[in-house]
């Protein structure tokens, strides 16, 4: 079954594959309680929480992954040292307790560990410094106390440390900046004190730094501002931070959200920040800046609560406005207003009336080109060549007053109507006499043995207009003419999910639309489901088959072309198009030679990037919890483009894990 290009398009980011560790013959890798079970996909026990003990041992050491993540796993864990191949390890998100164990300091070869989102409690283990391999260290989300060990400074190739949501103390390190490789630090949510140590600037590849919600003092390092790389958050807020804004924040064009507030900062918010041209979130609320807000979109367009509880700060989006404020100040500044808007309205009317005018003439030369030509016994452009329809019939009986097949026809002549070109065919919009608005559809290179077995044609035809299934864009009638087919659909006024993904979001007017993307997946995977449950399948799905109705339902389109061009004839039309059997990834040359979009999603880890840093920046950064929705479906978006076509899931079960998502 060809798996959905459209998956890997929609939802881009990395996750880690949840499978069960492979030994050979050796069947049984993972003891409970004494008690044998087969690992990963095998296990569907509901027994997962009255598990108190796991003990992982194998007689073969060639493991390098387990992932146990999200099973609602309790009670303590323990590894035994016999793992010693061991790359990548994730309990995140279960119930696990106690300390962490000192033997995973054993694990030498370990590069990613995640154990965020349990109970753990105590301190962090000294002797996890002898994870000189460790690439990702996350132990968010847990109950640990004590101060950040120094012995970590030995973990030289850190690239995401998270310690973020727990309990611990101390200052944060200076050594944190000798981590060169880092490009994740969070550590927010804790009781840390001190000053943030002015080596942070040295981690040059950060695009994620967050230390709010603790007790830093001190002022904001200026060093910050040689990350250059800083892209997905700068988080201070909820501090004891005072002075100025460094001016070299403005130095930060990559950077999407900063939030600096709930500190003690003073003195005017820079022009210099300006220079921060990649901005969509910022956050300057409960502190005692004052001055003028720099006229910027990013900080104009941002709620007034983004500079609320500053009292001296004034401009837009605040409703004080600066200046001074004797009152023939402000009884300048309102006549100056009301001039602006008497100038405005006066213009408005004036644009307004020589609109109509054009629009007058050009109608009334337009009408007198026409009866011209009619007087002169000549049609619209076109006619007398237009060719002669073979045949043609629409299957909606309450539209078929509405359509005219030889407008139809018409519309296709005109590069002007063209819509959207695909593999398989053309797309152009017909407007109909009637005031109906058609999607038609011009097949490309049509064989004629296809046209020459015209009844079979307009059977399958038929037949797929019968088809009832919300998100599938059913044929609503056809016109055939020489060797061309043409096929009938409603017109749908939003156009293309490809054209929502690539060309939508880079308007300036464009707003974060995660909730409407993943309800676009759910929507598609529940067609295809629905096409492979009556035994068709699709041979051209991607993000420009997908349409788009005025209330964003997608519509699988393109449902016709497995039955029009049937491969196994061998016909020119489908013969021609390379790989259109099973699944093509989609390539762009953004990613270098030799490496589509899956490929290079897959090869994140080797590039030392975490899936938050794949992620979109602008959905991601909106909210956790379309973050956490995010990740979970790229998740399911890697398990539909696993390498081994066995391994990916049936639709129908992609249709549950996407609601899944929805609905948590």
């Amino acid at each position: 079954m060809a798996i959905l290009r459209f998956f890997s398009l929609l939802l881009v980011g990395f996750v880690s594959e949840l499978v069960g560790a492979e030994l050979g013959d050796q069947t049984t890798l993972l003891a409970i309680n004494k008690e044998l079970v087969v690992p990963g996909w095998g296990v569907n026990s509901s027994d997962y929480c009255s598990w108190t003990r796991i003990y992982c041992s194998w007689n073969n050491s060639t493991v390098e992954r387990l992932d146990l993540s999200r099973l609602q796993l309790r009670g303590n864990v323990t590894l035994i040292s016999e793992l010693k191949a061991l790359k990548w390890l994730d309990l995140s998100y279960n119930d696990f307790d106690g300390s962490i164990p000192s033997a995973f300091g054993n694990l030498s070869d370990l590069e990613f560990l995640d154990l965020s989102s349990n109970k753990f409690e105590g301190s962090i283990p000294i002797e996890l410094a002898s994870l000189t391999n460790l690439k990702t260290l996350n132990l968010s989300s847990n109950f640990l106390v004590g101060e950040i060990p120094d012995e970590l400074q030995r973990l030289e190739k850190l690239q995401a440390f998270q310690i973020s949501s727990n309990k611990l103390s101390g200052s944060i390190p200076f050594w944190v900046g000798n981590l060169t490789h880092l490009r994740v630090f969070t550590a927010y949510e804790n009781a840390l004190v001190g000053e943030i140590p002015h080596e942070i600037g040295n981690c040059v590849k950060l695009l994620e730094l967050e230390m709010g919600s603790n007790y830093l003092t001190g002022t904001i390092p200026p060093e910050i501002g040689h990350i250059k790389n800083l892209q997905i958050a700068l988080n201070l807020s909820f501090n004891h931070l005072h002075g100025p804004l460094p001016i070299e924040l403005g130095k930060l064009d990559k950077l999407v959200s900063l939030d600096v507030s709930n500190n003690r900062l003073s003195g005017n918010i820079p022009s210099a920040l300006k220079g921060m041209l990649s901005l969509i979130e910022v956050n300057f609320s409960n502190n005692l800046l004052t001055g003028p807000i720099p006229n910027f979109v990013p900080f104009q367009k941002s709620p007034n609560s983004s500079f609320l509880r500053n009292k001296g700060l004034c401009g837009e989006p605040l409703s004080s406005a600066c200046g001074t404020s004797s009152d023939s100040g402000h009884e300048n500044y309102h006549h100056k207003v009301s001039y602006k808007i008497i100038l405005a309205v006066i213009g408005s009317g004036l644009a307004v009336f020589l609109s109509v005018t054009v629009v007058v003439l050009l109608f009334m030369i337009r009408e007198r080109q026409e009866k011209a030509a009619k007087a002169a016994g000549i049609e619209d452009d076109g006619t007398n060549n237009r060719p002669a329809i073979i045949a043609g019939n629409v299957f909606v009986e309450n539209l078929r007053q509405a359509v005219d097949l030889d407008a139809v026809v018409k519309a296709t002549l005109k590069d002007a109507n063209k819509l959207i070109s695909g593999t398989f065919s053309t797309v152009y919009k017909a407007v109909m006499p009637s005031g109906l608005i058609l999607s038609v559809k011009r097949l490309k290179s049509m064989d004629r043995t296809i046209i020459h077995h015209q009844n079979k044609m307009i059977r399958e035809l038929e037949r797929l207009s019968k088809l009832c299934h919300d998100n599938l864009m059913r044929p609503i009638g056809f016109v055939i003419y020489e060797d061309v087919a043409l096929l009938l659909h409603h017109y749908l006024p939003n156009g293309t999910l490809a054209q929502l993904l690539h060309e939508s979001s880079k308007q300036p007017e464009y707003q974060p639309d995660w909730p409407t993307r993943l309800s676009i997946a759910v929507g598609v995977a529940e067609g295809l489901a629905f096409l492979h449950h009556v035994a068709i399948i699709h041979l051209d799905i991607s993000s420009g088959n997908v349409l788009l109705d005025a209330d964003f339902k997608p519509l699988v389109g393109e449902i016709e072309i497995s039955k029009l061009l049937d491969p196994c004839r061998g016909t020119a039309s489908i013969s021609a198009v390379a790989g259109s059997f099973g699944y093509i990834p989609p390539v762009d040359e953004a990613f270098g030679e030799g490496v589509d979009l899956v490929k290079w999603v897959h090869s994140a880890p080797a590039r030392g990037e975490t899936p938050e840093q794949i992620l979109d920046a602008k959905l991601s950064t909106v909210s956790f919890g379309w973050r956490k929705e995010m990740l979970a479906a790229l998740k399911v978006a890697l398990l539909c483009t696993d390498s081994t076509p066995a391994k990916r899931p049936k639709m129908k079960k992609v249709v549950e894990m996407l609601q899944e998502i929805r609905q948590k």
